[in-house]
């Protein structure tokens, strides 16, 4: 009984089976088989809730590398000369999309009938008509970051 409950504590900590199942010194095949065992309902139920908050801690580590990037080495001649902090904007739209659908999808309400205004293009780049079509998206980029709180 001890080891399950190292298992499951381990497991909620890593998220792995693996390495929960070495914390308690047994196999991972072992394991598996506890948890398909007959009487072992709550067993299982204690895994997927260990799953369930592994899931959790890797959202939280996503949102935390959205937000403030991870350190790279940076290399020059095949020497450490430093580090960068790198971004993934990927990471951080998924994770908006994620977490406010409502507001970060397209199929959103937020999205729902707008159009971007197109500029006019027959009149040429420079025209008056152009420029105040530009000039009109840049307004609702700048109406959306006010919104956003930039």
């Amino acid at each position: 009984m001890a080891r399950q409950h190292i298992f499951i504590a381990a497991l909620a900590d890593s998220g792995s089976v693996t390495h929960a199942a070495a914390q308690a010194g047994k196999s991972t095949v072992s394991a598996y088989q506890l948890r398909r065992a007959r009487n072992a309902d709550s067993f299982a139920a204690a895994w997927q809730a260990a799953l369930d908050q592994g899931v959790r801690r890797l959202e939280d580590i996503a949102m935390e590398r959205a937000i403030h990037g991870v350190e790279v080495p940076v290399y020059s001649y095949g020497k450490l000369v430093g580090t960068r902090r790198v971004y993934n904007d990927r990471l951080l739209m998924f994770l908006l999309r994620c977490r406010a659908p409502d507001r970060f999808t397209p199929l959103s309400p937020a999205h729902a009938g707008r159009k971007a205004p197109t500029p006019d293009l027959n009149s040429g780049p420079g025209s008056p008509a152009a420029i105040a079509a530009v000039e009109r998206v840049l307004e609702e980029i700048r109406r959306r970051r006010a919104l956003a709180g930039n």
